[in-house]
Formats: C-alpha cells, sequence, structure tokens
C-alpha cells in the first residue's frame, strides 16, 4: 500500500507518493509552454490550415489515424498536447483547491483555468476564420495562461527557491532581451520555422525568468527594490509586445518604440542584477 503524506509549506505541498501538488503545477506549465510553442511550430510551418478549416476534428477519419497529409498530421499533434494540457490544467486547479495549497496558489490556476474555455474558442477561430485578430488573441490569451501557471508554480517552489536566483534571473533576463531581437525577422532574413520557434521559447523562458524575479524578490529585499522588481514582468511584457508588433506589419514607429523599449529592458535589468547582488537581502 502506498503511503499518502500531507506536508504544508509556503507554497503548500500536499504529496501523494512522490508526486505532489508541486510537481503537478510544473508539468502542466511544461504542457501549456508545449503547446505554446507546438502552436507556433505548426503556423510557422504552414500547417495551421491542414485540416480545411474542420475542428476539432481533421481530415483523417476518427482520431485522425489516416491524416492526408503530414502539414494534417503535425495541426492534429498540436491539439492532441492542447487537449492533454486542458486537463492538467483542469486537474491542477482542483488539486490546488481540495489540498491545503496556499490559496494564492490556487487562485492564479484559477485564472488559468478561467481563460482556457476562451483559448479552445479562439483556437477554434483560428482554424475557421483565420483573421488576424484572432490569432492576436489567441496567442496572448495563451501567454496569460502561462503566466497564471508560472506564478502558481513559482510561488508554490518558492520556500526552496534561494535569494541568489534573483539577480541571476535578472541577468538571464538582460541577455535574452537583445536574443530576442536578434532571432527576430528584423534582423534575420532568413525566418525558418526552428528561428520562429525558438524565438517564442526564448520569450516563453524571458518572462518567466520576470515572474521569478517579481515573486521571490518581493520578500527577499527591503526599501524601494520589492517595488522596482515586482514591475519587472511589465516591461518584459512591454518588449515582448512590441517585438511581435514590429514583425506584423514592420511599422517604423511599432520598430522604434521596439528599440526604445529593449534598450531601457536591458539597461533596468542589468542595473536591478547588479543592486539586487551587492544588497544584503531580509533575514
Amino acid at each position: 500500500m502506498v503511503s499518502n503524506t500531507r506536508t504544508g509549506a509556503t507554497g503548500g505541498t500536499d504529496r501523494f507518493g512522490r508526486f505532489g501538488v508541486p510537481e503537478l503545477v510544473v508539468t502542466t506549465l511544461a504542457l501549456v509552454s508545449a503547446t505554446i510553442l507546438l502552436g507556433i511550430a505548426t503556423k510557422a510551418a504552414g500547417a495551421g490550415l491542414a485540416c480545411d478549416a474542420n475542428w476539432p476534428l481533421c481530415d483523417g477519419g476518427v482520431l485522425n489515424l489516416f491524416p492526408a497529409t503530414f502539414p494534417s498530421f503535425f495541426e492534429w499533434i498540436h491539439r492532441v498536447v492542447a487537449g492533454i494540457a486542458g486537463l492538467f490544467i483542469l486537474g491542477s486547479a482542483i488539486v490546488a483547491w481540495r489540498t491545503d495549497t496556499d490559496r494564492s496558489v490556487a487562485i492564479a490556476l484559477t485564472i488559468g483555468l478561467v481563460l482556457t474555455p476562451l483559448q479552445v474558442a479562439l483556437g477554434a477561430g483560428t482554424v475557421i476564420l483565420y483573421e488576424i485578430p484572432i490569432l492576436n488573441l489567441h496567442f496572448w490569451t495563451a501567454i496569460a495562461i502561462f503566466c497564471s501557471f508560472g506564478i502558481g508554480a513559482i510561488l508554490v517552489w518558492e520556500h526552496r527557491i534561494p535569494t541568489r536566483a534573483v539577480p541571476q534571473a535578472l541577468g538571464l533576463a538582460t541577455v535574452l532581451v537583445p536574443l530576442q531581437a536578434l532571432l527576430s525577422p528584423l534582423v534575420i532574413s532568413s525566418y525558418t520555422q526552428v528561428l520562429q520557434t525558438a524565438l517564442y521559447a526564448v520569450t516563453l523562458v524571458f518572462i518567466g525568468s520576470l515572474l521569478l524575479v517579481a515573486i521571490v524578490g518581493r520578500r527577499r529585499f527591503d526599501g524601494w527594490l520589492p517595488a522596482a522588481l515586482t514591475a519587472t514582468p511589465v516591461l518584459g511584457l512591454l518588449v515582448a509586445y512590441f517585438g511581435r508588433e514590429s514583425v506584423m506589419g514592420f511599422d517604423p514607429v511599432v520598430v522604434l518604440a521596439y528599440t526604445v523599449v529593449t534598450i531601457l529592458a536591458v539597461l533596468v535589468y542589468g542595473w536591478l542584477g547588479l543592486r539586487t547582488r551587492s544588497t544584503s537581502p531580509v533575514n
């Protein structure tokens, strides 16, 4: 018989065997990230419309066992992973409320759960209608779900994250800001499927690192630093927004705005990284 143990911690840890709430939340976050990147890769490969505007089924019969083309199989795999992620999103939120997990974690996961039906509807809209506003809303809703589970994961593991992770995450973010620009079509003329997927993988790591800075840093330092660290994801989302918009229409004004926020982000994150390294944390 497997023994169940329940342990309350800062983020809440209800363990059944070796797999508890923290592991469940991280697994869900990984599935959400995989769904986003598969979606990007599917669109970049031109497979997004391979199912001939069919949704949720495709062109290969029951369970798409006989796909007409490889692109339709690729699109179907994306939908399968998204469906699995949806089940984990639901399960994570339910488990968080039914155990002694910290309520802030449960609320963060519930926000992601509430956004999921909207994301499903937008996913159907991208296939059936394929309009730019729907595509954009589909992407940013995915980012919102990623953020909600990123916040939940950091909160539930916060008690195990050392203070030195804050300046390290700021250093990582400082490097990833220009890397995003270097991987964009603004710099690379041959924008392949691999490069586009890599760009958004970098973006997810970038946003995740700033969420860690904000959540962990707010309690480890005093004075003005907590407020400044908490605001770092806002600047990061501006970088991501203008980076995406700058390549949608190559508007010179948007490109200029992207350049400004990119330079500002490098300076701010680099400076905050130095400050957090030289400042003693709160005991």
